[in-house]
């Protein structure tokens, strides 16, 4: 059974698919069939977009984006990045700068970052931008600040930016849930048993990551966009940890508590009761201390 599989360039995502893309990991069939996949890899805004048509069978998406998605998609429970610390900036030229009536670029109006800053903000101006884009207009001063993510969040400062809100601390203060960020969805119609597989495989892949982390190295490298090795191994300790292997019951809570409000504020239908798969054998290193899950 071929699949479209569809993902980011960014070093946590190719650091978690590295090992089922390449054949490192054994395959797994459903009623007979293989699965395999055709892979494309974009930024997070253009796979929301493709989400969207339903071009894809399995995709990386903004947890805000599946809003939109969940009549057609499930969440599957591994391959995520969701956590603490983990939030998205506002940064400015100025240290000081009041947003009230101020342009912002954002990564594109179906990221978990521009739903978090709609959330705690509506008088700003959102001016959509692709997320590698953002930095340098804020320091040109086209935009008067910018909403990063990913590994911008440790290169700002290089740009003579400074930090105005960290909207992760926000929600984690403000809610007290885990960041959630993005998301593997796969399409309803596939079933259950696919859904399993899937899960089963994404799993496999970040686990001989974690214990091979030399395997990926190059496939990283080469599509981290001229990002240091530094900064590489940085994005990928911040973005990939135990709920990348398994969301937990903490991880849905905020994934439905993000959801839920957005909802309430008319940014899309009602959450379904539904958002994930079946629950899978949980790893056993999160099965021996539940607390992490």
């Amino acid at each position: 059974m071929l699949l479209s599989l569809a993902y980011s360039p960014c070093p946590n995502d190719t650091y978690i698919f590295h090992a089922l893309t390449t054949g490192l990991v054994k395959a797994r069939s459903v009623d007979g069939a293989e699965l395999t996949f055709d892979v494309t890899l974009d930024d997070i805004e253009a796979l929301n977009g493709l989400a969207a048509t339903g071009a894809a069978d399995v995709v990386k998406v903004s947890y805000a984006a599946y809003g939109l998605l969940a009549d057609d998609y499930v969440l599957l429970r591994a391959g995520g990045a969701l956590g603490r610390g983990v939030g998205p900036l506002v940064v400015s030229r100025r240290p000081d700068l009041d947003l009230a009536g101020k342009r912002v670029a954002i990564p594109g109006g179906r990221t978990t970052a521009s739903l978090l800053l709609r959330l705690l903000r509506s008088d700003v101006e959102l001016v959509p931008l692709r997320y590698d884009a953002i930095m340098p207009a804020v320091a040109a001063g086209s935009v008067d600040a910018g909403l990063i993510i990913h590994e911008s969040r440790f290169t700002y400062q290089d740009h003579g930016l400074h930090s105005l809100v960290d909207l992760g601390t926000w929600w984690e203060e403000e809610v007290g849930h885990l960041v959630p960020l993005g998301a593997i969805v796969a399409r309803r119609s596939l079933g259950p048993d696919v859904h399993a597989a899937l899960t089963g495989l994404i799993r496999a892949s970040l686990e001989h990551a974690m214990a091979h982390p030399g395997d990926s190295a190059d496939y990283i490298a080469a599509n981290a966009q001229e990002m240091s090795p530094d900064v590489r191994r940085r994005h990928i300790d911040l973005y990939v940890n135990d709920f990348s292997l398994d969301v937990g019951t903490r991880g849905e809570a905020a994934v439905r508590e993000l959801l839920t409000r957005a909802a309430q504020r008319g940014l899309f239908p009602p959450v379904p009761t539904t958002l994930f798969a079946g629950a899978d054998a949980v790893p056993t290193s999160l099965a021996a201390d539940p607390a992490r899950r």
